[in-house]
């Protein structure tokens, strides 16, 4: 199965939703090439960077599935090749 590189980009604005982000994060563990969070106290929100190399369904779906919790936006940008 054909694989791409991205980078899922994650806001989170309701710390609530922190640990359900982890366990989305956790059942796509076998994709994910690493990860980088920086809080960013003074503005209330986390910032999280997620390098994945994965089937292209699998990344919309973990990227939708980050997006539909509360107060977490979540974006991919994927490598040309």
């Amino acid at each position: 199965m054909e694989t791409r590189v991205a980078v899922i980009s994650i806001i989170v604005e309701n710390m609530d939703s922190t640990e359900k982000l982890n366990g989305l994060l956790h059942d796509y563990r076998q994709y994910i090439i690493g990860r980088m969070g920086i809080p960013y106290r003074e503005k209330g929100v986390s910032i999280i960077s997620v390098a994945i190399d994965a089937p292209q369904d699998a990344i919309s779906a973990l990227s939708g599935k980050i997006g539909n919790l509360n107060g977490v936006t979540a974006k991919a940008a994927y490598a040309n090749k």
